[in-house]
């Protein structure tokens, strides 16, 4: 059941993407964007944390979790040491996306020719 959850779930975002896409102007980055915000709205409510429960792992994988991990260190910075806190922990949970990210994009720019 929980791959059925997991299915709807991821979905349900990427069918509401396309359609923004579909119809306005705006570009994917600004969807991602979006996304992101969502994420982080979505954490500051403490509604992601129960779509987590329901649909299981498959709430890690969209870029609306890293919109959310990154709510939650900001949080936990802020709770443990003040206000400089958000700042200090703001990209610990969420460092090994980002560099993972950026190595395998070396990696592509490496292996791919760009178009011209």
């Amino acid at each position: 059941m929980s791959y059925l959850y997991a299915f709807i779930f991821v979905g349900v975002l990427c069918l509401i993407a396309q359609v923004i896409i579909d119809n306005t102007t705006l570009s994917f980055g600004h969807v991602t964007s979006m996304y992101v915000v969502a994420g982080a709205i979505l954490g500051f409510f403490e509604i992601y944390d129960k779509i987590k429960s329901i649909v299981g792992p498959a709430a890690s994988l969209p870029i609306v979790s890293f919109g959310n991990l990154l709510y939650q260190a900001g949080l936990d910075g802020y709770l443990d040491k003040g206000l400089l806190g958000i700042f200090q922990n703001l990209l610990t949970t969420t460092s090994a996306g980002i560099c993972s990210a950026i190595i395998f994009a070396f990696f592509m720019a490496l292996v791919f020719k760009p178009k011209d």
